[in-house]
């Protein structure tokens, strides 16, 4: 067992070191081995020794390596012509650090490594996120390193209040325990507002769309799909320690409503799609803080393939027609575009089938049986969100009459296979609870 997950770990790394010349494809290679490990996994859990990988964190491991796969394929094709900061090797090489990093946030059996592993998360996508190397693209990146660099010093600060508290910062330990006294109260709440920092909750997610905005849409994907719910499970750590269920709902459910309110006035779609990232983001927060795990994960998993579709139907529109705008693009004359991005969006504003629905669902049935209030506000929210995001979508796809140029035939594919993956999940689900 400790293999496999100590494989999950060094197989990105071991494609950087001995595959420089092909680096892309042995990146690719690392992708295939990556999702390979995590189903050979599937029969080992519970494990809990260095490591501690329970069935929750193998479905946040199937859906980094799925994630990352499905990238690296987008970023071979998505990287051809585009002027970047940094070369392509430079780029595949951040991004299996990148990868390596958010497996071994996930499975090491440390509170303090953990951070560790996050810490390491922003290193490399620090560069990722200034890859086309424009002035407003270093902005943005400034921007980043400094709010988040500030959320994981608040992380930091947490972890040692933890031990201040319970001399152990073993994991597996301290979530077997429920604490209750005012430092650890007080520690959760620090770590909502350090690791929050990451996973986007208001007021300390300004940099979010920033940076989805700038980055490369294969990095995007990486941010919104997998990075932000690599660091809302280190937060629910920490909340399983000592849960403030008041305190981390209510914040939830802010940060819901703000992101809901952003998304109308959104001129740019990549911004559109980061906005959402934060609602749903949040939605799982409050899944998770209500006791709704089953609907946290179905929503996060759905949403990792939807909103990764989002964003490389938003690379191959940029790579198309070199604009962000929010404009009407008349897509429907296209072969690819319009198909992946319709599903995408669909699929991050949990329309039924997909199963960002069933998560949803889930979480708002926990929801109304304990607090009816925060429930009528969230059910306000997403609703308005599924408004604002479908209406800006179909405004670019049926609306106008720009002329339809040749599209990246593989890129356009990997979009659609995407955002298909995660319809395809929400009728599995469907036909299964129906057997």
């Amino acid at each position: 067992m400790n293999v496999l997950i100590i494989s999950l770990i060094v197989v990105p790394i071991i494609a950087n070191v001995f595959f420089i010349k092909g680096i892309k494809y042995s990146t690719i290679a690392s992708g295939i081995a990556e999702v390979l490990i995590s189903l050979l996994l599937f029969g080992k859990i519970p494990i809990i020794c260095n490591f501690y990988v329970t069935s929750l964190t193998w479905y946040f491991i199937i859906m980094v390596s799925s994630i990352y796969l499905l990238s690296a394929l987008f970023s071979i094709n998505y990287l051809k012509g585009e002027r970047t900061k940094i070369s392509e090797r430079t780029f595949f090489l951040l991004l299996n650090f990148f990868v390596s990093s958010m497996l071994f946030t996930l499975v090491i059996n440390n509170l303090g490594l953990m951070w560790v592993g996050i810490e390491a998360t922003t290193i490399s996508t620090i560069l990722l996120v200034i890859t086309e190397g424009t002035e407003i693209a270093m902005e943005v990146g400034w921007r980043y390193t400094i709010i988040v660099s500030a959320g994981v010093t608040f992380a930091f600060i947490s972890i040692i209040l933890v031990y201040y508290s319970t001399h152990s910062l073993t994991v597996s330990y301290l979530v077997m325990n429920h604490y209750s006294s005012l430092t650890l109260k007080i520690t959760s709440a620090i770590a909502l507002v350090g690791f929050g920092t990451k996973v986007g909750i208001f007021p300390v997610n300004t940099w979010l769309p920033d940076a989805h905005s700038e980055a490369p849409a294969p990095i995007s994907a990486m941010f919104s799909g997998v990075l932000l719910p690599v660091a809302l499970y280190v937060l629910y750590q920490f909340y399983k320690i000592c849960p403030i269920f008041t305190l981390y709902s209510w914040i939830a459910v802010i940060s819901i409503v703000i992101a809901s309110i952003s998304m109308a006035s959104q001129v740019f779609f990549k911004r559109l799609f980061a906005y959402s990232t934060i609602e749903n983001m949040n939605l799982a927060l409050l899944g998770l803080a209500s006791g709704q795990i089953l609907g946290a994960v179905i929503l996060l998993i759905s949403h990792a393939f939807g909103k990764a579709g989002a964003f490389y139907s938003s690379g191959l529109l940029i790579k198309t027609y070199e604009s962000k705008r929010i404009e009407e693009y008349g897509l429907w004359k296209n072969k690819f575009i319009p198909y992946s991005l319709l599903l995408s969006s669909l699929a991050v504003t949990g329309a039924p089938p997909f199963g960002t629905f069933i998560g949803e669902f889930l979480i708002l049935s926990s929801l109304i049986e304990k607090c009816v209030i925060e429930f009528v506000i969230v059910l306000i929210a997403l609703s308005a969100a599924f408004i604002s995001v479908n209406y800006h979508v179909s405004k670019m796809t049926f609306k106008g009459e720009r002329d339809s140029l040749n599209e990246d035939k593989t890129l356009g594919i990997i979009s659609l296979i995407s955002a298909i993956i995660s319809l395809g999940i929400g009728i599995f689900i469907i036909a299964w609870w129906s057997l």
